[in-house]
């Protein structure tokens, strides 16, 4: 879908901001940079851990994501075999330490937009809404992600990182509501996050702001371009819908299944804020039943 071609209605005006997560949302379709960079992390201290166990935690912060596949009872339980403990604080660092030159090195590989998604960001500043901008990616990765990304076309007006903020990161609020500080939006219920992965919706909703989740291109599915349009349409759907599942399960109000299909859920949104019940003395946004927007 071509946003600047395909739509020419404009939201009303309510709405005044988009904050967008980055792999598998504006860059890097199926979100691929770090899932195989985990895998090696851990292989490199002799624990197997799989792609999906991987993907699980996907959305966090880097660090919060290896201590979380650490508690993982079945990685847990080869940590403790082979060597003889329970990982602890020090191991996390030390995977951490392990993993950053290891995803530095790679992340550029994946820099390339999300069909779409430079044309969604031309159209939302058409209409005079605020690009932000978050990720689980440390600043170290992100300063070798954006450079990059903005050469292709991908520049939002803010970012933040997933290590900069002293109260954390996802599922918490905090990344989100920088980005309503740093762009002046006077409103969290003017706001929408764009994510597509569970803690990441959930940031959205601690936040109070309008949710979207992303299935085909993002981490629940986890495949790229190529290897997703040579699947039947019929498993195509299916992954369609468990990512669906998973991303209304963490509280997405509308699901799309790329960055290239938001202007339309952008609309979505202003109907449903118009016509479903929004209070401007509300809190945050509800929607009576979640609607899918696909191709």
């Amino acid at each position: 879908m071509n946003p600047s071609s395909t739509h020419t209605a404009t939201p009303s005006g309510r709405l005044q901001a988009v904050t967008f997560d980055w792999a598998g949302t504006l860059v890097d379709f199926g979100s691929l940079a770090p899932t195989q960079i985990f895998v090696e992390t851990f292989a490199s201290f002799g624990i197997h851990i799989t792609l999906a166990q991987a993907r699980g935690p996907m959305g966090l912060s880097k660090r919060d994501h290896i201590r979380t596949l650490l508690d993982e009872p079945a990685i847990n339980a080869q940590w403790r075999e082979r060597f003889a403990a329970p990982p602890n604080a020090n191991d996390i660092d030390a995977l951490y330490e392990r993993f950053m030159p290891m995803q530095i090195q790679k992340v550029g590989d994946y820099s390339q937009p999300i069909p779409g998604a430079v044309e969604t960001l031309g159209w939302l500043r058409a209409q005079g809404l605020k690009v932000g901008s978050c990720s689980g990616y440390p600043r170290q990765v992100l300063d070798v992600l954006l450079p990059l990304a903005a050469k292709a076309g991908i520049a939002p007006d803010h970012v933040v990182a997933g290590d900069e903020l002293a109260a954390g990161g996802r599922p918490g609020p905090y990344m989100a509501l920088a980005n309503v500080l740093a762009l002046g939006v006077s409103d969290v219920r003017a706001c929408v996050k764009v994510d597509d992965t569970a803690p990441g919706i959930e940031e959205g909703r601690n936040a109070g702001m309008w949710c979207v989740g992303v299935t085909l291109s993002g981490n629940e599915v986890g495949l790229t371009e190529e290897a997703l349009g040579r699947l039947a349409a019929a498993e195509v759907e299916r992954l369609r819908k468990v990512a669906g599942m998973r991303l209304r399960q963490a509280g997405a109000h509308l699901i799309i299944d790329s960055v290239s299909d938001l202007p339309r859920a952008l609309l979505e949104i202003e109907r449903l804020r118009r016509d479903e019940g929004f209070h401007e003395d509300g809190g945050s946004p509800e929607v009576p039943s979640v609607r899918s927007i696909a191709r």
